[in-house]
Order: structure tokens, then sequence, then C-alpha cells
């Protein structure tokens, strides 16, 4: 088990989202968003069950959810769920968006597509969103 201080976890979160410090860090423990630190010998630590649970409130509050609801939200998913919504967050990161295009459907709707998609597959993914809003259930 990997164990970090709150400053170890701070400084690796900080190179995903450069909002993210030992404050915000040490705020997020306080208020119970995340598990109970571990105690590893007479010191309490953080782990890598942590990270997952900062990566996943990094990834919810970029798609604009209140702490109140990612804390709920938390409390109801398996620490699997957790670690796959926390590996998320790349898709947020500028050099991501920078390597992928951004395809506005509507105000409501944009798509990033790799640069590996084909011509016709952007083409047919574009029809499909554009059917599913509109209300039409065909692929």
């Amino acid at each position: 088990m990997e164990v970090y201080t709150g400053k170890q976890l701070a400084d690796i979160l900080q190179q995903e989202d450069a909002d993210m410090n030992l404050r915000t860090v040490r705020y997020y423990t306080q208020i119970g968003m995340l598990p109970p630190l571990e105690l590893v010998g007479n010191k309490r630590v953080y782990t890598g069950r942590h990270l997952e649970y900062l990566r996943a409130i990094l990834t919810l509050s970029k798609g604009g959810e209140s702490l109140a609801d990612i804390q709920v939200k938390l409390a109801a998913l398996s620490p699997e769920e957790i670690a796959g919504l926390g590996a998320r967050l790349k898709f947020y990161q500028p050099q991501y968006i920078l390597q992928h295009e951004t395809l506005v459907i509507n105000d409501d709707v944009m798509l990033t597509v790799s640069p590996q998609i084909t011509p016709e597959q952007r083409s047919e993914m574009i029809e499909a969103v554009t059917r599913l809003l509109r209300g039409e259930n065909k692929l």
C-alpha cells in the first residue's frame, strides 16, 4: 500500500489540476469528502484510495457538480466506480483537449474525438448524436 503525506498527495494532483493544493486536500478531508485517513505506525496517512477519491472529486467538479452533490454521489459508488470516475480527469486536462478535436453539436453538447478517427466515423457520430438529441431512437 502506497502512503502519502497531504503535501505529497497535493503535489501529485497539482500536476493534473493546477487548482489543487494542500489546503484543498485538507479541506476535503475535514468536511468528510474523503475516507478516514489510514493509520500506519503512529501516523495518519493518505493512500492510493484517497488519491482516487480526489481525482473523482476533481472530475465531478469540473463537470459542474457542487461539493454537496459530489459527496452524495461518491457515497453511492463502489471503489471501482470511484477509480473509474477519477480516471476521467484526463479528459479535462488542457494537453488532452489540445491533442483532440472538439466538435460542437449544440450549445449543450460537445464531443472530443481522437485525431485517429476517420472522416466517415466523425460524420456518422455527429449524425447519431444529432438524432439522439432530436429524440429519434435509431442509431
